[in-house]
C-alpha cells in the first residue's frame, strides 16, 4: 500500500496487560496476532493484513492510549519544523531496527502524536476497510494556534465544517486534506475538532483515532460483552454511524460504519 507524506500510517495501543488487549481486540475486531521478535508487543491483522499493533506498557506511569502516527520521508527535518512551530519533541527519531525510524511530539494543545519514516514497514497494509484505521482527529481548546500547528508542519489544507455536537448544537470542525490535493471530503485524512463545555473540564487535548466496522451498534454491543464501555452511543453523522468506546483497560477509540454500509 502506497503511504503519503505527513498522512496517517500507523496506529498501536499501550495497555498494562498486552493478553488481555489481544482476547479485546480478537472479539471485537477479529484480529489476530503475531508476537514481536522478542519484544512486548503483538501486530494485529485483519484478513491477513497489517492495521496495528498493540504493546506492553514499560512503565505503569505510562497513559493506556491509542496513538496515531504521520508518516514522514524525512523525519529530522519534521522534527526541526515541529520546534519551529512551537511543538514539544517527547522522543528523538529512535531506529526501530530495519522497520523504520519514529518520534513522538506533542502539538501547542499538548495533544501527542507520532512520526513515522519507513523503512522495510511503511505502516498499514489495510485500511478504510472493516477492522481497519480509517480516520483519526485531535481534541483542543486551542484551535487557531493548533491549525496553524499543523498546516506548517504538516501542509494540512483545511476544510471548515459543521457536526453535530452532543447538546444538539453544530460544532465547528476542520478537516485535513494532504499539500497537493484538492480539499473536501475525498481528499481529508483526518481532522480538528474543539474540546467544548460538553466534555469534562479536565479532559486534555488528544488524538481520537477510528476503525471502521460493518455494524456500528452490534460492535458496540460486543464491546459491552468484552468488558469495554460506552463513551458516546451510536450517532449518525453525514459520513455514517458513529461510537466512541473504550477497552477495557481504558484506551479511548472509535468505531465508524460508513454510510455505504448503512441499511
Amino acid at each position: 500500500m502506497a503511504v503519503f507524506e505527513s498522512v496517517p500510517c500507523w496506529a498501536d495501543v499501550q495497555l498494562s496487560d498486552l493478553e488481555a488487549g489481544k482476547r479485546f481486540y480478537g472479539g471485537l475486531f477479529g484480529w489476530t496476532f503475531r508476537a514481536g521478535d522478542g519484544m512486548p508487543f503483538a501486530d494485529a491483522y485483519s484478513d491477513g493484513g497489517l492495521v496495528a499493533a498493540l504493546a506492553a506498557k514499560q512503565d505503569g506511569r505510562m497513559p493506556t492510549t491509542w496513538g496515531v502516527y504521520f508518516s514522514t520521508d524525512d523525519i529530522r527535518a519534521t522534527v526541526a519544523r515541529i520546534r519551529e512551530a512551537g511543538g514539544l519533541i517527547i522522543t528523538d527519531p529512535v531506529r526501530a531496527g530495519r522497520a523504520g525510524v519514529l518520534a513522538q511530539a506533542a502539538d501547542p494543545g499538548g495533544a501527542v502524536f507520532g512520526l513515522w519514516q519507513a523503512g522495510d514497514r511503511a505502516g498499514f497494509e489495510k485500511r478504510n476497510e472493516p477492522g481497519a484505521f480509517c480516520w483519526t482527529e485531535v481534541y483542543t481548546r486551542q484551535p487557531e494556534r493548533v491549525d496553524a500547528f499543523y498546516e506548517e508542519v504538516f501542509g494540512f489544507q483545511g476544510t471548515d465544517i459543521e457536526l453535530p455536537g452532543g447538546s444538539g448544537t453544530a460544532e465547528g470542525f476542520r478537516m485535513w486534506s494532504p499539500a497537493g490535493t484538492e480539499p473536501g471530503d475525498d481528499t481529508a485524512i483526518g481532522g480538528r475538532a474543539v474540546i467544548t463545555d460538553a466534555f469534562p473540564e479536565m479532559m486534555p487535548s488528544h488524538f481520537l483515532s477510528y476503525f471502521a466496522v460493518t455494524d456500528c451498534v452490534r460492535t458496540v454491543e460486543t464491546a459491552e460483552r468484552l468488558g469495554g464501555r460506552i463513551t458516546a452511543p451510536p450517532m449518525d453523522i453525514p459520513y455514517g454511524r458513529m461510537a466512541v468506546l473504550q477497552d477495557d483497560q481504558g484506551a479511548a477509540f472509535a468505531v465508524l460504519q460508513p454510510t455505504e454500509l448503512l441499511t
